[in-house]
């Protein structure tokens, strides 16, 4: 234990002696020298303030400590400075080469910068002397003079300089003194001197005790003992064929393979002339992969050979006679390299993930190449695989820059394996490969794009408010908020009213809401533009019209514009006691606000004063005679006229017509009465007012009829057909244009000729038909002569005119009129 101590405090001073010296040479090299077996963290060297940098620069520039040519790493960067990171023994690195150095590399990147460190392992006197074997065998012949000399075994210590061995002693005898001398490498060898004559009768045995010690502090040594066996005289010794054996062996070489063999001759006869062999000088290293046959001299292979692991190997050879004479020699083993180590890749420095639009040329990674053969076997080529945006571009003493050679789209490929092989130039030549995993970031270059170019909605009038119009969608092909997606309604206004008042989008699902109830007939259609943006910055986006139409619900009731709706007014239509069956008496004239087959209207008589007598047409509205009429039917008729949709349920609306059989408003009673039957109204002081204010165009009624009975002899069912027509006043204005349903067109405008709900009961004309407000089958034809006069006056005064235009103008009128569809006019 005392010595121990001692050990571990000599060890520690020696540590103080040799702690790390720094030596920066011009070219940027650094050399540091530490002892031998410190303990692993043990610091020797500033390395961030010996090349003029913080700590903190040293890490920015990701400093790291590579090592060339070895498999063990015997040193670390701990923050700035260099610390031991295991046990270093020296002779299990160097042997006993008196110098032994370790070389790494110190790379710092961006700037890419490398530094050569040299680490000096100084030797500590850890190792005592040892003699190969622990007894020495001498035989000695009687006849040995004074001063003989006889060569005792070297002893071996793996120390070195100071530490190794410096002086051998020998125990105090009769006989023996001991001479100790230096070989041409300088390494101590000891000789026993024969001081004395030997005396075998006297002393046939003497032992003796030999001790090697070293120079170290303290010193150690090492002991054998010395058998000296009296013989008779044996004067020669073994001569070795060569004074130095230099061999080449490969690396790699088969067990049993001879390396060497010495030889080695004794001119005695017998027993003296017979020669043996042993290593007198060998290191531990050598010692586990050479052994020596006694007998013939050879040095055979008997370990695992490495040129990688050591270059060189020298061994010391004795030979020895039967009588104990011996000599030495010295074996140099140099090992050759062979091609078998492929070559080594390792990734510095990567760095992912890589944004999508980095520019070609951009660093992303840095690449180490190492191969532990040496020359032609060392060089390495260095290649990528084909078909991707990646390429090596050769930097310093294999290192190898990885860069983007094109333009990367993440929406296209996202990651890449990228495989790297070194290939050495060996024969046959070694390589191996790397594969290394790239993965790119996602920028925003994608806007979002809608599935559609544009969209359509159909929603039902009088829809719930809440309820769902439609729904878009639009894709975002880049990653995560870059790629997700909200809705919204770009700004506008339907009808002079915010959009906001009629729709809403869900920012996140792009279902787009009814805010209230539409009205199909307030308006059909409106456009809105839906903009997707996505959530990345800054946000892109895209978009998309969406057209809502409004369909139409059957929510209109059919509205009677002729005969006036109760309340208004009495209207009454007089027929003529000669109308034949089928003539056309009046007709009842309905519009729908709803379009399509909502509108679509049907007319039928619901009752009747005479269920025989009038016929109404289904579609058209038309009350014609359903027979002749004859002097028996009674002269007051009333039909109560039903007008039905074909909406899904059907809506519907009645009116009463009032029809008169007189040919003379003389023979007419009061009107008023008429009413009173269905409504029980009292209306006679009324209708007496009426009949008064119409007499006066009592004589213009009877032309008339004249003119009209003149044409009925020509065509005979022309007086009425298409005759009635109605006050424009009656008409609302803007309904729609549906043909054949009942529902008038709005360019049509014409008066009614003959009325008695009027109070002014004037008898008018058309007015104001031309070619553009007739259809192209119905326009009014003229007559050869210029009876423009005659179309163009709006009250006819048949005192002065009734001869020139009555006839003429009531054929014209009533042949053209019978072919027309009413329509809606302008308020009149």
């Amino acid at each position: 234990m005392e010595k121990n101590g001692s050990l571990f405090y000599y060890r520690g001073l020696l540590w103080m002696v040799y702690i790390a010296v720094v030596v920066r040479t011009c070219n940027g090299d650094l050399s540091y020298s530490v002892p031998e077996e410190m303990k692993k963290g043990t610091v020797f060297g500033n390395v961030a303030k010996d090349l003029g940098l913080t700590t903190k620069g040293l890490s920015d520039r990701k400093a790291r400590i590579d090592m060339e040519g070895h498999e063990k790493r015997f040193c670390d960067l701990v923050g700035g400075q260099l610390a031991t990171a295991e046990r270093i023994d020296r002779e299990e690195l160097c042997g006993s080469k008196p110098s032994c150095a370790l070389n790494y590399e110190l790379v710092l990147e961006n700037p890419l910068e490398l530094h050569r460190i040299t680490l000096q392992i100084e030797d500590i006197n850890d190792n005592a002397p040892r003699f190969p074997k622990n007894e020495i065998k001498l035989e000695i012949r009687e006849s040995a003079v004074k001063g003989a000399r006889f060569p005792l075994n070297e002893a071996h210590d793996s120390d070195v300089g100071r530490n190794g061995i410096q002086t051998y002693s020998l125990e105090k005898n009769d006989y023996f003194t001991l001479s100790v001398n230096s070989n041409s490498d300088g390494r101590k060898y000891s000789e026993l001197v024969l001081d004395k004559e030997l005396d075998r009768e006297q002393e046939q045995e003497v032992t003796l005790i030999l001790t090697a010690s070293d120079g170290g502090t303290p010193a150690k040594s090492g002991t054998a003992v010395i058998r000296v066996t009296v013989l008779d005289a044996n004067d020669n010794l073994p001569v070795f064929s060569q004074p130095v054996y230099e061999v080449s062996l490969p690396e790699n070489s088969p067990l049993g393979t001879v390396a060497v063999v010495v030889t080695a001759t004794d001119a005695d006869e017998g027993a003296n002339g017979e020669v043996t062999y042993e290593f007198s000088h060998i290191s531990d290293k050598a010692a586990r992969l050479f052994s020596i046959d006694e007998t013939t001299g050879e040095i055979k292979v008997i370990g695992q050979i490495d040129y990688e692991d050591k270059q060189e190997y020298e061994l010391r050879v004795l030979a020895k006679d039967g009588a104990g004479l011996a000599s030495n020699t010295k074996v140099e083993i140099a090992i050759t390299d062979v091609n078998d180590n492929a070559p080594v890749i390792f990734i510095k420095s990567l760095n992912v993930p890589i944004p999508e639009n980095v520019a070609p040329g951009t660093e992303v990674g840095i690449v180490n190449v190492q191969d532990k053969d040496t020359g032609g076997n060392k060089n390495i080529r260095c290649s990528i695989q084909q078909n991707v945006p990646f390429k090596l571009n050769p930097s310093i003493k294999n290192y190898y820059t990885l860069l983007t050679t094109g333009e990367l789209d993440r929406e296209l490929l996202a990651e890449y394996n990228v495989t790297i092989t070194a290939t050495d130039e060996g024969s046959p030549p070694l390589s191996s490969s790397k594969t290394i995993h790239l993965y790119l970031s996602d920028v925003n270059d994608n806007p979002p794009v809608f599935e559609e170019q544009s969209y359509s909605a159909y929603v039902s009038e009088n829809n719930k408010p809440g309820s769902s119009v439609c729904s878009v969608s639009a894709r975002d092909p880049d990653w995560r908020q870059n790629g997700t997606v909200f809705y919204s309604l770009l700004p506008s206004e339907v009808n002079g009213v915010a959009l906001s008042s009629y729709l809403s989008i869900n920012g996140d699902t792009g279902v787009i809401h009814a805010v209230r109830a539409f009205d199909y007939e307030q308006f059909r259609s409106f456009k809105v533009q839906v903009v997707a943006r996505d959530n990345g910055s800054p946000p892109l986006s895209s978009n998309v019209t969406v057209s809502v139409f409004i369909t139409d619900e059957n929510d209109n009731s059919p509205q009677i514009l002729y005969p006036t709706p109760e309340g208004n007014s009495f209207m009454t239509e007089m027929v003529p006691k000669a109308a034949l069956s089928g003539s056309l008496l009046s007709k009842v004239i309905a519009v729908d606000a709803d379009s399509g087959q909502n509108a679509w209207l049907s007319y039928q008589i619901v009752k009747s004063t005479d269920p025989g007598l009038f016929t109404i047409g289904v579609h058209s509205g038309e009350i014609r005679a359903q027979r002749d009429i004859s002097e028996s039917d009674s002269m007051k008729q009333n039909l109560v006229i039903s007008v039905k949709d074909n909406g899904q349920p059907s809506l519907s609306t009645t009116c009463a017509v009032y029809l008169v059989i007189s040919d003379n408003l003389a023979e007419v009673p009061e009107l008023k009465d008429m009413s009173y039957e269905e409504n029980n109204s009292k209306l006679t002081s009324y209708l007496i007012i009426a009949l008064v204010s119409v007499s006066t165009f009592f004589l213009t009624f009877l032309i008339l009829i004249i003119a009209v009975r003149l044409c009925h002899r020509r065509k005979p069912r022309l007086l009425f057909d298409g005759a009635v027509a109605i006050p424009s006043a009656y008409l609302p204005p803007n309904y729609a244009d549906v043909d054949g349903t009942g529902t008038l067109r709005s360019t049509y405008n014409y008066d009614a000729y003959m009325t008695t709900g009027s109070r002014t009961s004037d008898f008018k004309f058309v007015t104001s038909y031309n070619d553009n407000t007739l259809p192209s089958a119905t326009t009014l034809k003229r007559s050869p002569g210029d009876n423009s006069e005659c179309l163009n006056f709006t009250s006819l005064d048949f005192t002065d005119s009734a001869s020139k235009c009555s006839t003429l103008v009531v054929e014209e009128l009533f042949s053209n009129v019978a072919g027309l569809s009413p329509s809606l006019p302008d308020p009149y």
